[in-house]
């Protein structure tokens, strides 16, 4: 017998991933159930290879006898319909910024802090990190373990996938401009976006930082450990597809470049690629479609006492989103959290 399972958002980049991973990975499922707002009711999504589903309307969808919702609205709508589809008796993997930072909500990258998904008892949600921030982390754990890492200086190379279809559909029609010689229309983003890169990602806070720049501070804080300091500089690059991040760690205890290397061989989620030469690292292309988050050009930082700067790159759709939030649904069935709703 396998689980009734809600996709709020089945017709955005996120939804439409998370409805092809639960079928890829073959996740227990009786019946699968599309929603999304008015206008797209009647649209129909993929549900695998030979499923199709036909979108109905998240505002009128009683959740009752739904055990397991994966919810990627936005924020705004997030708010009204995740508590609700709670407290019908659902558990709620929420992909939003709604109740990141909510402390009765658990913060969840399943190679990191599985542990923390038994918390989700006391609202009934378990919330999806950013995409930006699951990645860094990812790396960041076996080195955390190996050496306790003090402080954390990142600059990342985001993609526009990150703000949705709009804005692919805007760095498409931005490069298409330039070379037909037509007018540049923003919409989506603050600049042109094709042809360019934009440091300015989120809304910006009285410190002068960005909020996507807070959100990663704050949330590796809470996922790996409060203690540890962050800094970063989140930057919208003309890459449809894949994050990516330089990170530079200070740690507490001596840690070389092979050592990190082979414990980021070791850990779950991760595969090194590092020669120190021509094509020897990922780039977001490469990422694009794959699971794994990827690091390549490790290497010490002599300028700072047990320093280490290195290359991580990932699908932020995938693992930035909707593989991170089924991998928490498969950690409630193999722990045994759910009760099959009636």
């Amino acid at each position: 017998m396998g689980y009734r399972v809600a996709v709020i958002g089945a017709t955005g980049n996120v939804g439409r991933e998370m409805l092809s991973i639960l079928s890829e990975r073959e996740f227990p499922v009786d019946e699968v159930v599309a929603l999304a707002s008015e206008r797209s009711v009647g649209r129909q999504v993929s549900f695998g290879e030979d499923d199709v589903l036909d979108v109905q309307d998240l505002a009128k969808f009683d959740f009752k006898g739904i055990d397991i919702v994966l919810s990627s609205p936005g924020a705004k709508v997030s708010a009204v319909h995740s508590p609700r589809a709670a407290k019908a008796g659902a558990v709620v993997i929420d992909n939003t910024s709604q109740f990141r930072m909510d402390p009765d909500v658990p913060l969840v990258v399943p190679e990191v802090n599985p542990q923390a998904i038994a918390q989700f008892s006391k609202k009934g949600i378990i919330a999806n990190p950013n995409c930006s921030t699951i990645q860094m982390v990812v790396a960041l754990k076996p080195l955390h373990a190996l050496a306790k890492i003090r402080r954390v200086v990142v600059s990342t190379y985001q993609s526009v996938s990150g703000g949705g279809k709009e804005a692919m559909d805007e760095l498409f029609n931005q490069t298409r401009a330039v070379y037909v010689n037509d007018p540049i229309v923003k919409e989506k983003f603050t600049k042109q976006i094709a042809f360019n890169v934009i440091p300015h990602i989120d809304v910006f806070m009285d410190d002068g930082s960005t909020k996507e720049e807070w959100k990663m501070m704050a949330e590796t804080k809470k996922i790996l450990d409060p203690a540890i300091k962050v800094v970063a500089h989140c930057v919208r690059v003309p890459v449809f597809i894949g994050h990516s991040e330089m990170v530079n760690i200070e740690c507490e205890n001596p840690i070389s470049a092979d050592e990190a290397r082979a414990a980021l061989k070791r850990a779950p989620g991760i595969s090194v690629v590092d020669h120190r030469a021509d094509e020897g690292y990922v780039t977001p292309v490469e990422c694009a479609g794959e699971d794994l988050v990827y690091v390549s050009r490790i290497r010490e930082d002599v300028t700072v006492e047990n320093g280490l700067s290195f290359w991580v790159v990932a699908d932020n759709l995938r693992k930035g989103a909707a593989l991170n939030a089924v991998q928490i649904a498969e950690v409630l069935v193999k722990d045994g959290h759910l009760r099959k709703a009636a």
